[in-house]
């Protein structure tokens, strides 16, 4: 295959993977929430940024079992999805015309050819769709860095601890943290310097964020995001990985047993009034983790806002013991399917013994057709 068509199948792939992740993951959160494991929010977080690194090394999962079959280690293993429909048809489970069920094999490859020739309204539609989405994508994402670095050099250096380093800044309402290539940044409004509760649950937070690695993950969804811009199934699993990251965040902090509920949540309520009056330039500045945002989905009628969720999550906080073991039980299901799924989507290889078989049997069938067009011509005449 040429580079273009390699890129553009393994595009398509890590798209289709990232539906089956997020659909995986629902299923998945609704037995836990079932078995009242809700609150397991460490684990719940930790199978998500499981579930996408499976993801993301898809193409090695591939080239592994690929090395695999090659080897004589696996050789009579199916899990290609193609290979397995067709199979299926040829022992007649499936009743379809020959020509039909081969036009719906191709189905795939037609789509690659006419996305990469750019043949049809549609494949221009959609080239011209992902374009312009990327390119939104990028320029948002530019911008927002620079803003973000506008708010980082135009704070005050305050104090250092390791690679943390903490700054005061008057322009911005909301305390926040980021990162660069070396050193972590945590940004503290000025006026916090007499509001002790505040300031102890803003360092408790923001370092706790800094030790699960948030900052980290939140860069590489944000650089993602302008080349999945087109996805619904990305941004909502995007989503997920926001709400849960301040989930487990708060509950490990109060854990620990040095911050009181009540002062957590008077501080997470203080600042979210204060977010509503914050300028456009914090808004869009990415990637950075802050303490709290304000969430305008309450104003939809019976819906409540993330900060009533956290707030109520933080009111309920259980203490679940064996976590480790319980992300252990439940990661090894759930790589062991993502994996399965990405070798289960690759396009089919070379000609198999069952490709050579549908194609006989085409021919066959389009023999028979010319053959009886022919015959109906005679008898006309």
């Amino acid at each position: 295959m040429m580079a273009g068509e390699v890129l553009l199948d393994a595009f398509i792939n890590a798209n289709i993977l990232i539906c089956v992740a997020l659909a995986l993951w629902f299923a998945l959160r609704g037995v836990m929430w079932g078995v009242g494991l809700k609150h397991a929010y460490s684990t719940q977080i930790r199978l998500l940024n499981t579930v996408f690194l499976t993801v993301l090394s898809a193409p090695l999962i591939v080239a592994g079992f690929n090395a695999l079959q090659k080897s004589g280690v696996t050789p009579a293993v199916k899990v290609n999805l193609s290979d397995i429909a067709l199979s299926y048809y040829l022992k007649g489970g499936i009743a379809m015309k020959a020509t039909d069920f081969e036009g719906l094999m191709q189905l795939r490859d037609s789509f690659l050819l006419n996305i990469l020739a750019g043949a049809g309204l549609a494949s221009k539609v959609l080239i011209a769709a992902f374009f312009v989405g990327l390119i939104i994508g990028l320029t948002r994402l530019v911008y927002s860095m620079f803003c973000l670095w506008r708010i980082v050099s135009g704070s005050y250096h305050w104090r250092e601890i390791g690679r943390v380093k903490l700054r005061l800044s008057d322009r911005t309402l909301v305390p926040f943290s980021t990162r660069g290539l070396w050193s972590y940044y945590v940004v503290i409004p000025s006026h916090m310097l007499g509001q002790s509760d505040e300031m102890r649950v803003t360092l408790a937070h923001e370092f706790q964020h800094i030790r699960h690695g948030d900052l980290e993950w939140e860069i590489v969804l944000e650089a993602l995001k302008p080349l999945f811009f087109l996805n619904p199934a990305y941004h909502a699993w995007k989503r997920q990985v926001e709400a849960l990251r301040e989930f487990n965040c708060d509950s490990q902090v109060l854990s620990k047993g040095r911050i009181n509920a009540k002062v957590y949540c008077d501080t997470l309520l203080s600042i979210c009034q204060k977010t509503l009056r914050r300028d456009r330039s914090f808004v869009i500045a990415v990637p950075k983790v802050t303490l709290v945002t304000a969430d305008r989905s309450s104003l939809i009628k019976g819906k409540r806002s993330f900060l009533e969720r956290r707030i109520l999550s933080v009111l309920n906080l259980k203490r679940l013991p064996y976590e480790r073991l319980l992300f252990a039980a439940l990661a090894v299901p759930l790589f062991s399917a993502m994996a399965l799924t990405s070798v289960a989507i690759q396009r089919p290889g070379d000609w198999s013994h069952d490709r050579l078989m549908l194609s006989t049997v085409v021919n066959l069938e389009r023999l028979d057709e010319i053959n009886r067009l022919s015959t109906f011509g005679r008898i006309r005449n």
